[in-house]
């Protein structure tokens, strides 16, 4: 049972945002202050990677546990309310995020998606110092951080 009304249960999700989150924002600072130029929800790759670094052929997802559904994240947990309507959500989100990556590699980019588990509680300059030789040298296809999920209270 939902202990709010369904009238404000659609406001507060309408309220949610899927880009300029605090996550991507923390990563887009983080890149741009270390001389990454990239271009934002670029509408002509699949998926509209929430950033895409051309001269490298490379795209970032950042991705929300719970909306993505992060494997052993406690962040990734399911709603008791409405499961099978979350369970549908939830499969047909990570079905796309499949396709997508795949499409992105047969056109050439490599795909790093950084979980939003991974910047919470930490200070982004250092958990993202990866990052910058991960874009510029790595020859990975796919990249997933932080790949084993931390435990959150």
């Amino acid at each position: 049972m939902d202990i709010v009304d369904s009238t404000i249960r659609s406001r507060m999700m309408a309220n949610i945002r899927s880009k300029d989150t605090k996550p991507e924002m923390a990563v887009r600072r983080y890149l741009h202050a270390n001389g990454f130029r990239y271009r934002l929800h670029d509408r002509q790759l699949p998926g509209k990677p929430d950033l895409s670094l051309p001269k490298y052929r490379t795209v970032i997802f950042v991705h929300g546990c719970f909306w993505h559904q992060h494997e052993s994240c406690n962040r990734a947990y399911m709603p008791s309310s409405r499961k099978e309507i979350w369970q549908n959500k939830f499969a047909n989100n990570k079905r796309r995020d499949v396709r997508v990556i795949q499409e992105l590699g047969e056109l050439g980019w490599r795909v790093i998606v950084i979980w939003e588990c991974g910047l919470a509680k930490s200070s982004t300059a250092t958990s993202l110092d990866w990052l910058p030789a991960k874009i510029k040298q790595s020859e990975e296809p796919f990249l997933e951080w932080p790949c084993t999920p931390t435990k959150h209270p």
